[in-house]
């Protein structure tokens, strides 16, 4: 079965991960590269996406689009990049997500069959 696994970073994430020095860093990066290789059977791809004032939203519930720069809601967590996996199920997916080494909120959802 198929799960996305979208990462989400809080803004205190980004505050600590800001005040580490190179070398603290590269380890964060580093465990994160340790948990896709070791994961790599079961991650078929993975994404990280550009900071959120790069984004450009269009809404569509108000007659004609509207778009807009920057990110569809103003919030203190941020998508900032996710990954595909192909695991037997929910349970499997989750027991993935629990070993995530990196920003400190995964949110699961299943991919819808086509």
């Amino acid at each position: 079965m198929k799960y996305v696994l979208m990462f989400v970073e809080t803004e205190q994430f980004a505050a600590d991960l800001a005040a580490m020095d190179d070398a603290e860093r590269e380890r964060a990066y580093g465990r994160v590269g340790q948990w896709f290789a070791e994961h790599a059977d079961q991650v078929t791809r993975h994404v990280y996406l550009m900071p959120p004032e790069s984004a450009t939203t269009l809404r569509l519930d108000r007659g004609e689009p509207v778009v807009t720069d920057g990110p569809f809601v103003e919030g203190k967590e941020i998508v900032s990049g996710f990954a595909e996996i192909d695991v037997d199920n929910l349970d499997a997916a989750l027991r993935l997500a629990k070993s995530w080494p990196g920003c400190p909120l995964v949110e699961v959802r299943p991919i819808a069959a086509t």
